[in-house]
């Protein structure tokens, strides 16, 4: 399912009812544990949290006229999805992730390379989630990014 909007507040006002009031907490939770540099914005048609071009002018390798993404999250058919792109390029970190998990829900993780997907709006571990935004600044999403993807 993809949500056409304008910006951040267009985006939150098309979500299914089912799906906004966990959507929103973890919205806020992302924005509170946000460090300082990234920019929330709509990227690849989710809500994206990103080094903009101002901090990282040759942005994304894919797309460079467009900012780096870090993070995401979206309202799918069948859940929420929680895109990290640290728990893809950083071994330790998605380790340190997997591990955690189970101490704050009492579901299995269901996981892609960068995605989480929260199928049950009434189980989302958004203190991990806060934990997870706090951990990688902009400076170390950027040399990360350089290390492992920019050749």
């Amino acid at each position: 399912m993809r949500i056409e909007s304008t910006g951040v507040t267009d985006y939150l006002n098309k979500v299914p009812t089912d799906k906004s009031p966990a959507l929103n907490k973890l919205r806020a939770t992302i924005l509170d544990h946000l460090p300082v540099g990234y920019d929330e914005e709509i990227s690849y048609g989710m809500i994206g949290y990103v080094v903009p071009l101002s901090t990282y002018p040759a942005g994304y390798h894919c797309t460079p006229n467009t900012p780096l993404p870090f993070a995401s999250i979206a309202a799918q058919k069948n859940f929420i999805g929680f895109y990290h792109m640290g728990l893809y390029a950083m071994p330790d970190l998605y380790k340190w992730f997997v591990q955690e998990y189970p101490k704050y829900s009492k579901y299995k993780l269901d996981m892609g390379k960068s995605c989480v997907r929260f199928k049950r709006m009434d189980d989302i571990p958004y203190e991990l989630i806060g934990r997870l935004m706090e951990k990688v600044s902009v400076a170390d999403w950027i040399n990360t990014y350089e290390s492992a993807f920019k050749k």
